[in-house]
């Protein structure tokens, strides 16, 4: 592990791979052009634990999670703009979204897609549609 403040190089996404919204963002992210490079990796597997044993790992399934290369984690909202903040045409706007005017936007965001979340995960349990 390096030392605190050292710049992040790597970042480990951790999403559930039951959600159909994750894995669309999944899908997404692995779609763009990346400044730093993502590895994606469904929550609660097997290889998310090797990696980071000292995770909540139940926690990673009801938010999106992001760990940096120097053993960083980034939850929720902080976690969404990390994500922005990885990508080419999209950095700039995770810079604004950091900033205390543009993270009530992060944190909005976040919380529509959570709602979408839900919907879908009771839609999908409603409707007999497996997950």
């Amino acid at each position: 592990m390096r030392p605190p403040g050292s710049a992040v190089r790597r970042l480990t996404v951790l999403y559930d791979a039951n959600c159909p919204l994750c894995v669309h963002l999944r899908n997404w992210l692995l779609g763009q052009r990346w400044l730093v490079p993502l590895a994606l990796v469904p929550a609660t597997s097997l290889e998310a634990q090797r990696r980071f044993p000292q995770l909540d790992h139940a926690a990673t399934l009801r938010e999106i999670t992001v760990v940096g290369d120097g053993g960083q984690v980034w939850t929720g909202a902080h976690a969404f703009v990390m994500c922005l903040w990885a990508l080419a045409e999209h950095r700039p706007r995770a810079n604004w979204l950091a900033t205390p005017a543009g993270f009530p936007f992060a944190r909005a965001a976040m919380l529509a897609a959570a709602k979408v979340r839900q919907n879908t995960t009771r839609c999908d349990e409603q409707c007999g549609v497996p997950g």
